[in-house]
Parts: structure tokens; sequence; C-alpha cells
């Protein structure tokens, strides 16, 4: 037997090397070559795909797929270079002007840009209107604020907002005003509060501020609630800013029931569950536990989720009680009935029943806000937007029981405007909330919901008799005889209805004519308003404020901050001063 020569062994090896390194693409200049089969011992074959050598071949070289350009490929380059053979001679310049790709250093994966496809219900600024020929202003009272919060995380982000995400009202009634409560002994829930002055973008102009406050219900004195949390727990809800915030913001929330109260947990996706069946609101580690397993996974069905979760709330029904589901979503419905029209039908046949909805938005590129604040406005709530914690906190915590117990439903405002006195005037936001004059007598009319300690703001502009307007009159109408007398500006008239009510009853008051003051010097509840208001018509683009911007609204919010004991009016300066840097650096249309 022939002994094993470890020379003859290397020799052998040697020789075969050269052979295929003889007969690799590249060593024969002429005629077209055969690439060799596929190394089996490089381990690092993903890498040798993804960083070709130069070929002379005259095809050039394909574009390399992103996806072979990941981090692991870039740490195993150095390896893969030792086990390569050694490279083949240069190609002429042509071929590494061909092939010039494969040398370059691959470039880092980017994800592409989420796809916007946030829904806002559109609408344009409300007109001027002459007195003589449309004397009447008829509207919903609203006390969402869900567009300030919404705003507030565009400027936070560097964006300026879309247009139709801004909605003045909301931005005015963000905040809490020092208006009188109503008395001890009122037999009304609400208060009214009148202020005057001149308007800060037209001085020439009047500001009339209609100030609502409801009457605020000690925590203790709260009817027991019996409350559903109705989550969106599909695929969209997945980012922090969704299903985790949510979570915590529900939390916050549940720490604040009593053992009178009980709470349901439903969720939904591609299904429904009832995660928590009504619980007693001093069990604490249960309705933790229930909340802090919600996951985010599959499709959405939210048709169905806000059907069980109004079974779980007429199985738990508190006579007399607080009854209403809260419903956390980002309006991304993908499964069974999606139409609003149909979804709001539903809300409120339920509401008829007793049972009340609040929605809490949350997400942006998908969002769907124009569906959230239809559902509650269809379910006797209100539409809030959960940006961050510290607004869960705020609506969910401080503002509980306005967010929970209602003291006045379907409340309505009319307003006639007297001719004597003035001669144009246009309302300030609440497009949305727009009503025919004929339903303000109709108890069938949906309207905006007052819920405890709750606060309305509504301002009107209007121009003095024989002052310069927007409208022309009519040529053939001529002018009505003015009748009013010249002591009062307008007429005043609120409807609304008692819980559990179904006829509204009728307040009414005169808006008396007041010396009107510069902006700068009027009451600072009216001062703060109008600075918010002119704000929130700059943000949109309005052609209605003249050259009034952001730099003087921001002027004249800051002689306005007053007590501020949870320091929103000092964030609003600074989204003041943070819009205005933006507008300014933003590219001319």
């Amino acid at each position: 037997m022939q002994r094993f020569n470890p020379w003859r062994q290397a020799l052998g090896l040697l020789t075969a090397s050269l052979l295929w390194a003889c007969s690799a693409p590249g060593s024969q200049p002429e005629g077209p070559t055969s690439p060799p089969p596929a190394r089996q011992e490089v381990a690092a074959q993903p890498v040798l795909e993804s960083v070709p050598m130069v070929s002379a071949a005259p095809v050039p070289a394909a574009p390399l797929p992103r996806a072979d350009l990941g981090k692991s490929a870039l740490a195993d380059a150095p390896r893969a270079q030792e086990l390569r053979p050694a490279p083949p001679p240069a190609a002429p310049a042509k071929l590494m002007a061909q092939g010039s790709h494969a040398l370059m250093a691959p470039r880092p994966f980017m994800p592409q840009p989420q796809s916007d496809t946030a829904q806002y219900t559109g609408f344009k600024d409300n007109p001027w209107q002459r007195v003589t020929e449309q004397p009447v202003s008829t509207f919903s009272a609203s006390v969402d604020t869900g567009s300030y919060a919404n705003v507030r995380r565009f400027l936070n982000r560097g964006q300026l907002p879309p247009r139709d995400a801004v909605r003045v009202e909301e931005l005015v009634n963000y905040f809490g005003y020092a208006d009188p409560l109503p008395a001890a002994g009122d037999a009304l829930p609400l208060r009214v509060t009148l202020q005057q002055s001149r308007s800060p973008w037209h001085p020439e102009r009047g500001l009339l501020r209609i100030g609502i406050q409801g009457r605020d219900t000690a925590r203790a004195t709260l009817p027991p609630a019996n409350l559903v949390f109705l989550v969106d727990v599909s695929g969209s809800m997945g980012p922090p800013d969704r299903l985790p915030l949510v979570r915590s913001s529900l939390q916050l929330l549940a720490q604040q029931l009593r053992p009178q109260d009980r709470v349901s947990l439903v969720s939904y996706a591609n299904g429904t569950q009832v995660v928590l069946p009504a619980t007693a609101g001093d069990q604490q580690e249960a309705i933790r536990a229930a909340i802090q397993q919600l996951a985010a996974g599959g499709g959405t069905y939210g048709e169905a989720g806000i059907r069980l979760a109004y079974a779980q709330a007429r199985a738990g029904f508190i006579k007399g009680g607080i009854n209403r589901v809260l419903l956390a979503t980002d309006g991304d419905l993908n499964i069974g009935v999606t139409d609003p029209a149909a979804l709001k039908a539903l809300v409120e046949e339920q509401r008829q029943a007793g049972i009340g909805l609040t929605t809490l938005g949350v997400g942006d590129s998908n969002y769907n806000e124009a569906l959230m604040k239809k559902l509650a406005d269809a379910g006797d709530g209100s539409y809030h937007y959960l940006d961050s914690l510290q607004e869960a906190h705020k609506v969910l915590v401080q503002q509980m029981r306005s967010t929970l117990e209602v003291i006045a439903k379907d409340l309505k405002l009319q307003i006639e405007f007297n001719p004597a006195v003035a001669d144009e005037y246009r309302l300030i936001g609440y497009e949305l909330h727009q009503l025919q004059r004929e339903d303000f007598n109709n108890d069938r009319v949906d309207a905006g919901e007052i819920g405890a300690g709750h606060r309305v703001t509504a301002l009107y502009e209007w121009v003095p008799k024989g002052g310069a307007g927007t409208v022309d009159p009519l040529r053939y109408q001529g002018e009505k005889k003015a009748g009013g007398p010249a002591h009062e500006l307008a007429w005043l008239k609120l409807r609304f209805k008692y819980p559990g009510q179904s006829e509204s009853v009728l307040h009414q008051l005169p808006v008396p004519v007041r010396a009107l003051v510069p902006a700068q010097q009027a009451d600072a509840e009216l001062r703060w308003a109008a600075a918010v208001a002119g704000w929130g018509q700059w943000l949109r683009g309005s052609t209605q404020i003249g050259d009034f911007d952001g730099q003087q609204a921001l002027s004249l919010a800051r002689t306005a901050v007053g007590e501020d004991a949870y320091g929103h009016r000092a964030e609003a300066l600074r989204l003041m001063t943070l819009s205005t840097a933006l507008k300014t650096s933003a590219p001319k249309p």
C-alpha cells in the first residue's frame, strides 16, 4: 500500500486550482464564456451575488436588489472578500463604465414613506350676512376639542396642518374660561356671559363673545357609571402613538372609577372579543390586566365591534346612571359595514335608547377624523384627539365629569341681529354645526351636548350701522325698516333638553349695545378667545381677517394668559410661535 505523501497532495491541489483559474470568466479575452458553477464552499453566497465582480461580457449588469443590501450582508463582506478567488484582469474602460454600479458602496435601505390617507371633512368659512336680508343665525353647540390636539401634533412635527384639520371653534373651546358658574339656586344648568370689543383684525367692526358655562358636579355626586371601553386592536393600531397610548389612557380613566361604577372592555380586529365583562370599578387589578393584554394585529371590523359594545352596555344598563361607550380607534375601517351614514344610524339608534358614545381618536397618516367626529355628534358625546398621554389626562382625568355626565342635551343657539344697530355679521367657526332656522324649535333635530362643567364660546364679528361692510345691499328689495330698539345689538335664544326629557326648554335674553373698546383693552377672556380665533383663521388661510397674522395673534394672546393652572395657554403661545416660523419658511404657492 502506497504511503500518504503530503507534498504530493499539496501539488495536486495547486494544479487543480490553476486549472480552475484558467477557465474562470475573464481569463480568455476572445469569445463568450459561460459562468462557472457556484462554489459550495463559500458560505457567504448572498454577498457574492449582491457584490458581483466585473465581467467582460457585453451585457450591462442588472441593478442590485435593495433587499440584498441589508446590515448582515455588509457585515459579512470582508469575510467574503477573503474567500473569493483572485480578481480577473481589469476589464476595458467601456466595460468598467457599464458595470461600474457593481463597484460602488451599497446604499442603505430607506423605507418608503407611508401614504397619507387621513380624512377630514371639508368646509368653507362662514360668509358675511346682511342683517336686513338674513338677520337670524342658528347653530348647534359643540364641546369637541379634537382639532386643537391634532393641530398641535402637526406643529410639533414641524408641519403646518391641512386647512380642513383646523376648526376654529374647537381651538377656542379647548381652553377654560373664567366665566361665572350658575348660582346654586338657579333653575337653569347653564349661565350665559356676553362680552364685546372691537375686532382685532378689523378695528372698525365689533366682536361679540357668547360664553356658556355649565354647572359643575363633584366627582362624589356623579351618578353611577356603566362604561364600555371599545378598543380597535387591528394591525394599523400597532405604532406607539396608537394602541400603546390607548392602553395607558384607559388605565388613567380606570383609576378614577368608584365601587358603584362598572366597566367592560371590548376589542375588535378581524373579529370581536369581550376582553372584560362588566366589572366593578374597585377591581383595579382585573381591569388593569385586561387593558394591558390588548395587542394589535389583523383587519378592522369596526361595525361588529360597535354592535358588541352596545350589547355590553345594554346588558349592564344603569337606569338613571351614566351609560356610555368610549371608542378608541384611528377610524380606519376595512371589514363589514364601513359606510359612515350606516354607522351613524347605528349610533343614533342606541343614543335614543339612552346609551351615549364618546370617541377618542389616535393615529396620523390613515386617521379618519371625519368619521370620529360624525359618530361622536350622533352619539350625544364629544370627540377628542389623543396625541399624548398629557392630552389623555386632560380629557379623562381633569375633565372626566364633563366627558361622562351630560347636563344639557341638544343645545341650540339662535341669535337675531338688530338692523338698527348692525349692518352685517358673521359667525366665526361652527361651519359643520349650522342649522336651519326652523330646526331651532324642532326637538327631533339633534344638537350638541354639554357635560358637567363644560364651557362653550361662540364669536360673532359684526359691522355697525353705516360702517364699511363686505356685502352690497340688494337693488330691488330695498332696505327694510329698522324697528328694533337702539340699545339692543341682538336677541339671543338657547334651547336644550334636560337629560331623560324629550321636550326642550327655552332661555332667551337681549344682547345690549356696549361701547366698543380696542381688543387689547377688552376683558381677558375675550382677548384670549379673539387671539386664538384669529390664529385659527390665519392657519386656515382665511381671507376674512385682512393682514392679521400669527405674530399679531401671539402678541394679543400674551396679554391674556392669566392664571393658567395647567399650562394650556402657555403651550398655545409656543404653538403660535412655532406656526409663525413654519409659515414664514414655507414655500410660497
